[in-house]
């Protein structure tokens, strides 16, 4: 259950601002969906949680401690584009997350460490329906199973925090739905917070519990390079929960708990 702070985030290339005065702080297990027009800074943003980027100004904290300034294992990504190894199987793909963190110089494990690594990672590319794909190459999958493999692929080492940059935006309709499916029964299951971001408004209220849009207000032409986007609106998505088979409930006890809207003034 990880809590993410962002104290007041400035990011700067040169006398380029692009982001400024972003603040704020996530519940535990929250699903974040940032918006915003191409531009603004939504992708920059999610390079800092990831740690291939440093704010130029604040800080960023997990759990109450400053983030690491560079990429770790409690930090899961998935891009629009399918970051998988082409020459290496769906099993193989899982699979080299374990062996790079517990062998980086290797990359590869042995007996006993070996055998657990492929057992979890069959598990994994279950829990993504591709367990029966677990020996064919990324060329031979659709699109929507690779971009399941990749979610397998960031999810395998348990991460505290999962990025998603457009993860499914190259997918058609109805493959996207069925991936938004798993990716939602993962989040559940794991209790991970995850970012997202995403151009697409009905995807963002369909996953996230919250909407955070980052935009300029600033926009003259002789501002748009002192001035960088912020945070224009904050909004929670209430949501429905099913409740167990055979119980009775009223609707008040069937909706998530969440916090009022807050909107950046």
């Amino acid at each position: 259950m990880t809590r993410v702070t962002v104290e007041n985030v400035w990011k700067t290339y040169g006398k380029q601002t692009v982001l400024e005065r972003i603040n704020f702080e996530t519940a535990p297990q929250s699903f974040i969906s940032l918006v915003g027009p191409s531009g603004c800074g939504k992708s920059t943003f999610l390079r800092m949680l990831l740690g291939d980027e440093k704010p130029s100004q604040g800080r960023i904290l997990v759990d109450g401690v400053p983030l690491q300034a560079e990429p770790s294992p409690d930090r899961g990504v998935v891009f629009q584009k399918y970051s998988v190894f082409p020459h290496l199987t769906a099993l193989q793909n899982v699979m080299l997350g374990i062996e790079l963190g517990q062998s980086p110089v290797l990359g590869r494990l042995f007996g006993r460490k070996r055998r657990e690594a492929r057992n979890l990672s069959r598990e994994m590319l279950k829990s993504v329906g591709l367990e029966a794909a677990e020996n064919k190459y990324p060329a031979e999958l659709s699109g929507g199973m690779q971009q399941r493999l990749a979610i397998a692929q960031a999810l395998v080492k348990r991460p505290k925090l999962l990025l998603l940059d457009e993860p499914f935006g190259a997918l058609d309709p109805g493959i996207r739905a069925e991936v938004h499916e798993i990716l939602l029964t993962l989040w559940r299951e794991t209790g991970m917070t995850i970012f997202m971001v995403t151009h697409d408004l009905s995807e963002a209220f369909k996953l996230g519990t919250r909407v955070i849009a980052f935009d300029r207000r600033k926009t003259r032409p002789e501002e748009l390079e002192a001035y960088g986007a912020t945070i224009t609106f904050d909004l929670p998505v209430m949501r429905k929960i099913a409740p167990p088979p055979g119980a009775v409930t009223s609707p008040a006890e069937t909706e998530e708990a969440m916090p009022k809207v807050a909107v950046a003034g």
